[in-house]
């Protein structure tokens, strides 16, 4: 079945008031963060595949999101990049729709138009977009989650989360838009952002899986996954070993938990502190090292 730009398996599932968690690559997926939640909660829900793009390039370029060439049993296949629709059932109250999202170059309102069409379809009740991002915190303290939820109750359940609310003003993603749109269209939506150190720069940064699956847990109840949190204390080691053997990033480190508690001590007031100009200028050239390479 043809919804928007998707095409849909059929028969599609009766869904008991879905809520619908997605994840926007490569915009707000640092250290793949999204991804990798993403991924724990549908392998531990058993998610299946609902339905993809059926024309993929009509909002992706192809020389920027490469397709992949790969063997299986002596056979090559291409992997086109797409957008993947997956679901799964859950015993309480709330089935799920998990939601590959990619940055379109093209067609965009198309592209968000086609997935707000999907979830009023699917009838959908709440949107979450979940991600990462890149910020002056240290990797010592607890990761600083914020986000921005439209409609009433979805803005006290985040704020219960411990999600704090997002001051953000500037340049946004498109699909944005699907947040918004979707609120206009009844469905609760949120955004969630974990903010992971600048200076550490990961590849798979389970730390910031871990803090992101611990507000989830929370509001859906799940258990945390033991190796996900084995993975994000071992990395958690790793960097503590190269920041003691460092004495320039440890003082970096000191600067960021100090300009940390002071952040946190003064949120109510809504007073941020500002970095040194010697942090901020060691953490733009760290920054310049890692796109170098």
């Amino acid at each position: 079945m043809k919804i928007g730009a998707f095409n849909i398996d059929e028969p599609i599932p009766k869904f008991k008031k879905p809520h619908a968690i997605a994840v926007l690559h490569p915009w707000i997926d640092a250290g793949n963060v999204g991804t990798l939640v993403l991924s724990r909660l549908e392998a531990n829900l058993g998610a299946r595949e609902l339905g993809k793009l059926v024309r993929p390039g009509n909002f992706f370029d192809f020389t920027r999101y490469r397709p992949v060439l790969y063997s299986r049993e002596g056979e090559l296949r291409v992997v086109v990049p797409n957008t993947l629709v997956t679901y799964a059932r859950h015993e309480k109250e709330n089935d799920f729709v998990f939601l590959h999202l990619m940055e379109p170059h093209m067609l965009a309102e198309m592209y968000v138009e086609s997935v707000l069409l999907l979830m009023k379809r699917l009838g959908v009740n709440r949107y979450w977009l979940i991600g990462s991002m890149y910020d002056y915190v240290p990797h010592s303290r607890p990761l600083i989650v914020t986000g921005r939820a439209f409609g009433r109750a979805a803005k006290k359940e985040l704020r219960e989360m411990g999600v704090q609310e997002s001051s953000y003003e500037g340049p946004i993603t498109i699909t944005y838009l699907i947040a918004q749109q979707a609120a206009e269209l009844g469905i609760e939506a949120m955004t969630m952002v974990v903010h992971l150190p600048q200076y550490t720069q990961l590849d798979d940064d389970y730390m910031g899986q871990v803090r992101l699956m611990q507000v989830i847990c929370s509001s859906y109840d799940f258990p945390m996954d033991k190796d996900d949190v084995r993975k994000a204390e071992e990395q958690k080691q790793q960097i503590d070993t190269v920041v003691e053997k460092n004495p320039e990033v440890k003082a970096v480190v000191k600067q960021l938990e100090a300009h940390y508690d002071t952040r946190m001590a003064n949120r109510l007031q809504e007073k941020t502190p500002k970095l040194s100009r010697e942090v901020e200028s060691f953490l733009k050239e760290m920054e310049r090292r890692f796109r170098a390479e």
